[in-house]
This record gives C-alpha cells, structure tokens and sequence, in this order.
C-alpha cells in the first residue's frame, strides 16, 4: 500500500490517494480514496483523446461554477449531484477528482439474510425492480432499508431536478439509469453519479448510447445507421426525458413500463431491440392491451408488482397518470411530446400532497394518494379507511373579488404540517426555498373528535365561514364547506374544507 500524489491540470493543485493494489473498478475508470477518504481519485483505464480532456476540463471548471454561483447551488452539489471538481493526470492516464458520496448512501444491513453488501452502495439498480423487496426472495433487501412509498416520490423529486438543473444549463445526460444513481429511500434523497460523459449540444457529443432499459425508442430505432448519418439518433434532452420517466415508473411501481409480454422475435436480442425501440408499448396502453404482461411468465418473486390489474399506474393519482400517458403513450415514438423534467418535479410535489397514510400498521408501503372516492382505501393492503377525511382545496384571487381553484389540494392526516408554499402561492416548494420557508406554520391533528388545524405563525388567518380571527397558538375547526383564509398578503390563498368518508 502506498500514498500516490497526483496533479490537476487545469491548476497545479495537488491530491493524494491509497494505492492499495486492488482499486475499485468500474466500467471505464479504477477508482482510488483519498487518504481522508473525502473524494476519490477516479483514473479512466482507456487514454483520453483531446476532446475527451477538453469535455472533463469544461465540466470541471465552467459549467461546476455555473453550478456554485446559481440559486440553489449548495442544495445541488450537496445532494443531487457528485459532480467532479477537478482533472489531473498521472503515468499518461486522466483522472478526475471527485467528493465521496454521503455515508446514507452506503447500505447499513443489506441483505436480509446476510451481510454481503453490507457497506456498499446504495446504487438505484437494488430498489426500482420487484424481486429485491420479496420478503421471500433469497436475497431479499433488509426492510430497513426500503423505505416507504412517500420517500419514493421524494427521490423522483430529486432525480426530476437533476435532470431539470442539466437541461438549463444546455447539457444533457446521455446515460441516465438506475445505474447511475445513487438513492436512500429511508431519507428520499437521490445523487446522481458518473457525470463525467455529459452531452454538450454542438461541442461534445454523446459517447454511448445509454444503459439497456433506458435507450429511447428513436435511438435504438437507429443504432445500425453511422453516427454521421443525419438520421441517426444520440442521445440528447429528450432522451433523458424518456430515461426520467422510465425512472419514475420504476421507483414507484416497481416494473418496467415498456416490458410486457408481447413477442416480436423468436431471437432474444432482436425481440429485446424490437420491444425496446421500433415496436415499443407501454404495458398499460389503454387500448392496445398486447403488451400487458403475462402473468404465468413472470417470476414468482415479481409477481405483486406485475399485475397491472391489481396495482395499476393510476394509483399514482390524477397528477402523475397523465404524464405517464404523455412519455409512455403520445411521446414513446415523438420525443418532443415527452414531459420536461420541470413537469415531473411540480406532478410529484401536488401528488405528495395527496398521500393518506395506510391504517394498517403491517402495510409494507405505508402510504397510499388519495383516489377522490368517498371510500377511499389503500391499494397495497386493501385496508379501508376509518374515520372522516378532510380534504382541503385551494383557491387563489386572480383579480379584486375574484377566486380561483388550483387544482392543487391537500389530503390531511393526524399531526401533518402546513407550510408557506400551500399559504400563498407566490412561494414555490422548489430548491430555492429558505430555511425559514421551510419552517412549518401549522399543523393538523384529530382533537376530541374532531379534525382542527393549530396555527402557529401565521399572522392574518382567517376563518371566512365564521369571519373570526384566529391568532397565533389558536385553533379553528376543520368543517364540511368552510372557507379559511391563509394569508391576507399578495398571493394568500384560500382553503375549501370538505370532509371526505362521513
């Protein structure tokens, strides 16, 4: 074992990293901690041609800085990005320097019934597919480690913002996957990795065409054809929009979206091609059912999440499906259809407003959206829910005298906050938000029978209804019909309460 100290190139500084004669190694790089194990040296295996330094060296310096002087920039490079600072070389290999991912990041138990990757990482591949959660399954995910059905929503938020964050700065990721994440669903967090290949449009283009299960339609479609023939498809902003929602299907429904059990060759590889790109379907098409699957040829291990008829995308709520519909269905095959990355992250954020928790302590997900019946139940366990249900609906003035609804509303449960961003639209739950306006201002909690919101900062609520005052510490109930005011300043909402399982 030996220390190595190597030298960046773009300025002279110098790193160190623990030769121990067996690095880590991945696809295209061997990587090396640092002595204080607080960035790793990752030393690509093949020689990088100019174009390739010219790609690292832009990444490090240009678009990382854009990165640190833009709003939010803590927020990214902390937690949704482990985006390489720096390049060096070293025995004429190039290597790129980059931050250690955060220690939630690495599994704790592992397994269920051993600890072999125990103090591994949390790659996203372990949590998007069925067979892992399958209590039954041999190697079985410790339940620990799954997290629940919310923090699912929440690490679509990050990856949606990633994404979104790439794309306005005019890059693109080129291999988006289950591969190149890093997720925690104890947490919700989500990290992307492996940015070292990001697509300039017109100056750097893409080196590989993805990862398998992720490559656009289009882009397979047109493998065969040269890379210089202007028919052929490389990856770009829309097929990461493809890849984003292939990601969201999967992280929270467990199955892939376009795998059924429609057969287009005898020949494996053809069919995978064929499946994936010209012929793809979405397995839950509404009118071409061809491609659902088959449920006596899936694995026993994926079979709950499956079947499509008992556990159908539409559980995800009336944000989300159609959105799915618009990647899955119109922009399968006409990419400029696909949703931006903008619309996934505002869909998973209402939706995340519209969760129930399961009155089942055993329910695996613990979690259900709201389906807009007056019986509402959880689709996991089928347990009904007990008790009234307040539902409250938002309303925000377009102009003097004149209200209107949101379609945004906020299913309530026992000791659930309120926050600035439901008060007053004017301040929008994205990574901008301040350590103040994360603050909550209220909460909700089931008091001698009854359902009533606390307020505990919010200085002009008003219940319309009753035209009273509420001050802060005090107490309003949650009636069928009343009207509650949140905030007299610019962009206060108001909020129509109507109890929902009587």
């Amino acid at each position: 074992m030996s220390i190595i100290t190597v030298k960046s190139i773009l300025n002279g500084a110098s790193y160190q990293y623990v030769d121990t004669g067996e690095p880590k190694s991945g696809t295209a790089k061997n990587v090396y901690f640092s002595p204080d194990k607080k960035y790793v040296v990752a030393i690509f295996k093949e020689k990088q041609d100019f174009n390739q330094k010219e790609r690292l060296k832009k990444i490090t310096s240009d678009y990382l800085t854009r990165i640190k002087n833009n709003e939010g920039g803590d927020y990214y490079l902390d937690e949704i990005f482990r985006w390489p600072t720096d390049v060096i070389e070293h025995n004429g290999k190039t290597g790129i320097i980059v931050p250690i991912y955060n220690s939630k990041f690495f599994f704790k138990k592992g397994y269920a019934s051993q600890d072999l990757i125990k103090g591994e990482e949390k790659n996203g591949k372990w949590f998007a597919g069925a067979k892992f959660r399958n209590r039954q399954f041999p190697l079985s995910l410790d339940h620990s480690e799954l997290g629940n059905w919310l923090n699912y929503f929440q690490i679509c938020v990050n990856l949606s913002r990633g994404v979104k964050k790439m794309h306005q700065m005019g890059l693109s990721h080129s291999d988006l996957s289950y591969n190149n994440v890093l997720v925690d669903p104890q947490t919700g967090s989500a990290c992307m990795i492996d940015l070292d290949g990001l697509v300039v449009p017109g100056i750097f283009a893409a080196e590989v065409i993805g990862t398998a299960d992720f490559i656009a339609p289009e882009v397979l479609g047109t493998k065969h054809l040269d890379k210089n023939d202007p028919n052929r498809k490389l990856p770009n902003r829309l097929t990461d929009l493809h890849a984003l929602a292939c990601l969201i299907y999967m992280y929270l429904l467990h199955r892939h979206p376009l795998k059924g059990g429609k057969v287009h060759d005898l020949d494996t590889e053809k069919d995978d091609l064929l499946s994936m790109g010209e012929k793809a379907l979405f397995i839950e098409h509404p009118t071409d059912k061809s491609n659902r699957p088959k449920m006596n040829q899936v694995s026993k291990w994926d079979q709950y999440w499956s079947d499509i008829d008992k556990l159908p995308y539409t559980i995800t709520g009336p944000y989300l499906k159609p959105l799915f519909d618009r990647a899955f269905i119109d922009g399968l095959h006409n990419p400029m259809a696909r949703p931006t990355a903008d619309e996934w992250e505002n869909a998973l954020l209402k939706t995340s407003d519209l969760v129930q928790t399961c009155g089942n302590s055993s329910c695996e997900q613990k979690w259900y959206v709201f389906d807009n019946s007056n019986t509402p139940k959880c689709p996991f366990c089928g347990t009904k829910h007990q008790g009234t249900l307040p539902v409250l609906d938002f309303y925000s003035q377009f102009k003097e005298g004149v209200w209107k609804p949101e379609n945004h509303r906020l299913m309530v449960y026992n000791n659930q906050y309120l926050f600035q961003w439901h008060v007053n639209k004017n301040i929008i739950r994205n990574e901008r938000l301040t350590a103040a306006q994360k603050v909550p201002v209220g909460y909700f909690t089931f008091h001698n029978n009854k359902w009533v919101f606390v307020n505990q900062k919010l200085t002009s609520l008003v219940d319309k209804t009753e035209n009273i005052d509420i001050p802060v510490g005090g107490m309003l109930e949650l009636a069928d019909g009343k009207q509650i005011l949140l905030s007299k300043e610019e962009g206060g909402r108001v909020m129509l309460i109507t109890l929902a399982n009587k």
